[in-house]
């Protein structure tokens, strides 16, 4: 299900139950929310790359916050607990630090940090391995590249909130409004697919009604 909420009122704006988090879908989703008059200040969201991509053709001078909490889960993931490497282990330390930007100057020096890492570690991050049964080279440190890969991409939205108070740094609130709705689904397993849709639609529209 694709959820587009108000994060000020706490109101659903828009849902679809779809099979993926598909380009032209995304597209037709914002399309119909500025349709219908509503005035988008903000977009926080995980960094899906269908949305993303509708955000620059619809409406491409609204701000995005990248979700940093997305972020830096999927590094710790990437990273594990323990780095095997110092490059690694020195950029699960600069992730973990993330949370912790609330002004300019802290978001000045956390940039400043990653960019001395790469500096530091470029050589690390670009090493290739080579197979010569099959002729093949991959870089050899790929979550630590894949890691650095994500954050220098999302490095331009991803404090968008220090401009703008309104606009949440991640997508709790959403995540939160789905964990009650898994819960409440969950109550009822024993629904059909279809009345479990319905179920869903009721959901949302009662919780609408409450706000």
């Amino acid at each position: 299900m694709v959820v587009f909420r108000d994060n000020v009122f706490k109101q659903t704006q828009l849902y679809r139950i779809t099979d993926g988090e598909h380009y032209e879908e995304m597209k037709e989703d914002l399309e119909n929310i500025l349709s219908l008059g509503i005035k988008i200040g903000g977009i926080t969201c995980d960094g899906d790359k269908s949305l993303l991509k509708a955000i620059r053709k619809v409406c491409p001078k609204v701000p995005v916050q990248r979700c940093l909490v997305h972020i830096q889960r999927m590094c710790k993931i990437w990273l594990s607990a323990y780095p095997k490497s110092n490059a690694g282990f020195e950029l699960r330390e600069i992730v973990c630090k993330l949370h912790f930007i609330d002004n300019e100057s802290k978001k000045q020096y956390w940039i400043k940090e990653f960019l001395d890492w790469f500096d530091k570690h470029k050589d690390f991050i670009d090493e290739k391995s080579y197979s010569p049964e099959t002729g093949r080279y991959w870089y050899t440190h790929k979550m630590v590249r894949r890691c650095f890969s994500v954050i220098r991409k999302a490095l331009p939205n991803m404090f968008t909130f220090l401009q703008n108070p309104k606009i949440p740094k991640t997508t709790n609130g959403i995540e939160s409004f789905f964990g009650h709705l898994k819960g409440n689904l969950n109550i009822h397993r024993g629904l059909t697919k279809s009345r479990r849709k319905k179920s869903i639609q009721w959901y949302l529209f009662y919780k609408n009604r409450k706000k």
